[in-house]
């Protein structure tokens, strides 16, 4: 919901740190090291250490932001790097939860864990091909003025509140299992909405 808005702001404030890199830092090995990271931090979770493990969460989300900003700075964006980015994302944000539930051995939080990784799967059906459609149509990043590979349609529940989300799911462990529950409500909702759109504008 505010990431269009943020775009911007986060590339401002990881230009200098791009800059400082230099060009021969290659954004995939940014990206790759983003998701190493991220298993990292479910490993953490797995042997209940969320204090580290929320440090590597936030290392995950710095280095995710930063390989885009990368691209952008040195002139090195590519198609490919897009696409790898999103993959290895979908895996980190699937590895933490599933950590958790395995880490906590309750089955409820089992349950609300299914249902959180049912949404996203849900979710990324209806922005990933809608994302397509409008590419084809020729309205999609480029034509919206979007820094992003493809274009990310706009819903309830985007990167920033995932970041917000998953913080919250490992500094109030003991409201871990309401959390899922509502991450995967919100999530439901905005796939809910991006089918609506799609409704109103694809009819033509």
């Amino acid at each position: 919901m505010f990431d269009q808005y943020l775009r911007s702001l986060k590339d401002r404030l990881l230009a200098p740190l791009a800059r400082a890199l230099g060009p021969w830092m290659a954004p995939d090995a940014i990206t790759l090291l983003a998701f190493v990271t991220g298993l990292a931090c479910a490993g953490a979770v797995l042997v209940h250490r969320d204090g580290l493990g929320l440090g590597l969460w936030a290392a995950n989300r710095l280095l995710d932001g930063l390989d885009g900003t990368q691209a952008r700075v040195h002139g090195r964006e590519s198609v490919f790097g897009g696409y790898l980015d999103i993959v290895l994302d979908h895996g980190v944000y699937a590895a933490i939860p599933i950590a958790m539930v395995v880490a906590s051995g309750s089955f409820d939080l089992a349950v609300a864990g299914l249902l959180l990784l049912a949404s996203f799967y849900g979710n990324a059906a209806s922005w990933m091909y809608l994302a397509a459609i409008l590419e084809q149509r020729r309205e999609g990043a480029r034509a919206r003025g979007e820094d992003t590979t493809v274009t990310m349609p706009p819903g309830l529940v985007a990167g920033t509140e995932t970041v917000v989300l998953y913080s919250l799911f490992f500094l109030l462990p003991a409201f871990r299992l309401g959390l899922f529950r509502l991450m995967a409500v919100l999530v439901l909702v905005t796939a809910v909405q991006r089918l609506v759109w799609a409704h109103r504008h694809l009819r033509t």
